[in-house]
Parts: structure tokens; sequence; C-alpha cells
């Protein structure tokens, strides 16, 4: 039952990122700061800030899913910072006629640093 618990530890963390980044960007849209894609590629303050709330989400799912890891809770935020590479290169693949390539080739080099932070904060406060 191990393996299930790290599955939903993992999940968990997965499902905060996920969230509160569309959460995040929803409520910006709707506050009028960020337009939508269909009106053209936004600027560079705005691609800033969604950087900056999607590397805070980053490390808080890393977070969660090491603290609820049943051992080896940095492995666990690691692997979900894994999962993100790897989406964030689907992405970048994806999206990139859309618009300034820095960002998603941003968000694919922060993934696993965000995943550290957080497996790090996790693992402080329960040492």
């Amino acid at each position: 039952m191990t393996w299930l618990r790290s599955a939903g530890a993992l999940i968990a963390g997965f499902v905060a990122v996920v969230v509160l980044s569309i959460a995040s960007d929803i409520a910006l849209q709707g506050s009028g700061i960020f337009k939508g894609l269909d009106s053209g590629p936004l600027a560079t303050p705005f691609l800033l800030a969604a950087t900056a709330h999607r590397s805070l989400w980053a490390v808080l799912g890393s977070f969660i899913a090491a603290r609820l890891a049943p051992d080896r809770p940095m492995a666990h935020a690691l692997i979900l910072g894994g999962v993100g590479v790897v989406l964030n290169i689907a992405g970048m693949i994806v999206m990139w006629r859309l618009g300034a390539h820095w960002y998603p080739i941003a968000l694919t080099l922060l993934a696993l640093p965000c995943a550290w932070a957080g497996g790090l904060l996790a693992t402080r406060r329960t040492a």
C-alpha cells in the first residue's frame, strides 16, 4: 500500500499545481490584468507575473507531495518536478508559435529547482 500513498501524494501535488495555476490565470484575466490569448501575445511584464505565480504553485505542489509521501519526501518532490519538466517541454512544443520563447523555456528550467525548494521546505518542516 506504500505505492498507493506515494501515488496519492504525487497526484495531490500535481492537482494543486494545476488547479492553482488555472485559478490564478482566471483571476488575472477576470481582473483585466491578463488579456486572453485570442487578443495576441502577452507582454513581458505579464509573462513575468505568470512565471512567478506558476513557480510559486510548483513549490507548493512539491511541498504537498513531499509532506504526504510515506517515505523519501524529496524523491517525491523531484518526481513531481520531473513531471513538470516533461509537461513544460510538451507545452513549449505546442505553444512555440504563440509568443515569447523565453517563457516556456523558463518554466521548463525552473520546474526542478522549484520542486527541490518545495521538497526542502517539507523536509525542514518535519526535521
